[in-house]
């Protein structure tokens, strides 16, 4: 079972409402994301507690339903 591109995003947003994301369908199979989200709330942080943030925003999905997610983090220029 695959989920939609949506679907991550509205996760993400869910848990940081400031976050503009962009979502990429690497192999259009529903399974294999990237993912850049840019956030206020990734600043001052480490790139592990930013990607700890929208894994968690995942609600465990991740390794699930949601195979594979190259994130990249970063907070507003």
């Amino acid at each position: 079972m695959a989920m939609e591109a949506a679907e991550i995003e509205r996760l993400i947003k869910s848990a940081l409402p400031d976050a503009k994301v962009q979502i990429q369908d690497l192999a259009g199979d529903g399974d294999h994301y990237a993912a850049t989200v840019v956030s206020e709330a990734f600043r001052g942080k480490s790139r592990v507690q930013q990607h700890q943030l929208v894994y968690g925003a995942l609600k465990g999905q991740m390794g699930g339903v949601l195979h594979a997610l190259a994130l990249t983090t970063l907070p507003p220029e």
